[in-house]
């Protein structure tokens, strides 16, 4: 048997649709909803802008006063900002057994997958020995090694204390190796002009005790490629006698 139910009952018990202020409601918190999410979604693709050197110390952490002069350096003559990392390990990989050194190479590939989502260039920074191979010399040791036009480059103090007059004069060394890799970096070649912070050190540590500042040959290359120099570099160093 059927019942039907008529009069108030029925009004009650029949279903209400959304009225039209709570669709307006609904639809404005879905746009808002949507806003937002897009919002987050840019946010997580936005690209960052490469703006920083980071100077990442390897190994046996160097004197806090040989980071200090590297950062100056690179600061005032190239004009980079510059950010300092906590110390890493040297990468077991890069270790040569039968020279007792670190595949500079190597320690280049191990820090451009270290470099931070802001990172304009990186610099390892190592106490140890380093070397690479040149020409028909497999391991061949180096004050430090740059990628030509690249993102990454690696320093050693090893050589620069090598004949020095102590810690401030291998400091010095030190820094200005720095900026010629950093000037690798920036797509500069070794320099023929005698003095120059890019010039060839040939395996003597003692040619950088005659340089000083970017030779007018090497700024109008870096200008002509878009990379000009501080026109007043703050050089942190004495010039040569």
């Amino acid at each position: 048997m059927t019942v039907h139910v008529t009069g108030p009952a029925a009004a009650r018990r029949r279903p209400r649709g959304p009225t039209r202020r709570t669709l307006l409601r609904l639809g404005v918190a879905a746009v808002a909803g949507a806003q937002a999410w897009s919002g987050r979604a840019r946010a997580r693709v936005a690209p960052v802008a490469r703006r920083y050197l980071y100077l990442q110390p390897l190994g046996d952490e160097l004197p806090a006063d040989d980071v200090a002069l590297v950062k100056a350096a690179l600061e005032g003559i190239i004009g980079w900002q510059v950010k300092v990392l906590p110390v890493a390990a040297l990468p077991a990989d890069a270790w040569y057994a039968p020279r007792r050194r670190y595949r500079a190479d190597k320690l280049l590939d191990f820090l451009d997958a270290r470099e931070p989502r802001d990172c304009l260039r990186i610099l390892g920074l190592t106490g140890t020995d380093i070397s690479t191979t040149k020409g028909k010399v497999y391991d061949w040791g180096v004050l430090g090694l740059g990628r030509i036009d690249g993102d990454s480059g690696v320093i050693s103090r090893f050589r620069c204390a090598m004949k020095s007059r102590g810690a401030a004069h291998a400091r010095e060394r030190l820094a200005k190796v720095a900026v010629h890799e950093s000037g690798h970096t920036l797509g500069l070649e070794h320099c023929p002009n005698r003095g120059c912070l890019m010039e060839d050190a040939e395996g003597r540590v003692a040619t950088c005790d005659r340089e000083y500042d970017f030779c007018e040959r090497c700024r109008k290359l870096l200008v002509a490629a878009g990379r000009p120099l501080p026109a007043d570099p703050k050089i942190p160093w004495p010039r040569p006698r």
